[in-house]
């Protein structure tokens, strides 16, 4: 079955302090990403505000808004306006004492499909999550739109095996990563951005589809002064066979469109048998954090 190609856009920009200026940025991006032909655009994560996990700070939980709060409002909007599917990042008030790092998709007429909840959440230096985010407590989900098919995972998800795979076995042509990634505070001269590139397109390897993934880019100081996050950018799209199609600018803000070749994908899986050769009956084991003969 002949399914054709799909244009898709990644925004790539520094935040800045003041939170609605932020908006005001995503919806530019998206605008011009939409000029240039994409038809599924995938926001950074947690667009809206600097990244304030890099220390505990408790008035930070009222940046969290419910789903249907102005950050999705203003990209449903958008969406239905330009007639382009959205995957909106925010920080998701569930309930008092309880939120989550997630993800919005926005089909092209301005519907929510529904939310991605972040499953994975780091802890370290300046990467402080687990005091902001609850563990994500939604499925994996494939989202099919107006334009294509694919699944969300967001930064730290993308260094697990685990979920893409559930994802392409579902059904779902590519994956967006949406991330914020970048220095290592208590690592200064240790550069990930080459590590990160490699480890995400693997996941499109082993499962021969697409993934896209979208970083924001900058320098952004901690609120109290104690020290700073470096943000390189460097967001991309890989192919089936783990060619990289597009890239983003390293330390700049910069658009990112790739077309896709989604009939690609079938001829990557008839060629490497991957999915054909699993032996679910024998993984059992790495259900457990441990395991010892």
């Amino acid at each position: 079955m002949n399914k054709g190609k799909v244009k898709i856009g990644m925004t790539q920009f520094a935040c800045d302090i003041d939170r609605d200026k932020n908006v005001e940025k995503a919806a530019e991006q998206i605008r011009a990403l939409a000029e240039k032909g994409a038809k599924i655009i995938c926001t950074q994560e947690l667009f809206r505000g600097q990244y304030f996990a890099q220390i505990i700070d408790y008035t930070k939980y009222d940046w969290a808004e419910p789903v249907d709060g102005p950050s999705n409002q203003a990209m449903m909007s958008l969406a239905k306006e330009l007639d382009v599917v959205i995957v909106s990042c925010f920080y998701e008030y569930a309930m008092d004492g309880v939120y989550y790092n997630s993800a919005a998709v926005i089909d092209a007429d301005g519907s929510l499909l529904g939310v991605y909840r972040k499953h994975h959440i780091p802890e370290g230096p300046q990467y402080i999550e687990k005091y902001y985010f609850t563990p994500g407590d939604s499925p994996y989900h494939v989202w099919k739109t107006k334009y294509g098919t694919f699944g969300v995972l967001i930064c730290w998800d993308e260094w697990f095996p685990e979920p893409s795979r559930i994802l392409a076995i579902k059904g779902a042509d590519f994956i967006f990563y949406p991330s914020a990634i970048g220095s290592e505070p208590d690592n200064p001269d240790l550069d990930t951005s080459q590590t990160w590139v490699d480890g995400v397109k693997a996941h499109g390897i082993h499962n021969n589809f697409y993934v896209c993934a979208c970083n924001r880019v900058g320098k952004e100081d901690a609120a109290d002064g104690s020290g700073f996050m470096e943000f390189y950018g460097r967001s991309f799209v890989s192919d089936p066979w783990g060619n990289l199609i597009a890239e983003g600018k390293r330390n700049e803000e910069d658009l990112i469109v790739a077309e896709l070749d989604l009939d690609e994908i079938k001829r990557a899986r008839d060629i490497l048998q991957f999915h054909r050769d699993r032996r679910v009956d024998s993984y059992g084991e790495i259900l457990k954090l441990s395991i010892r003969d």
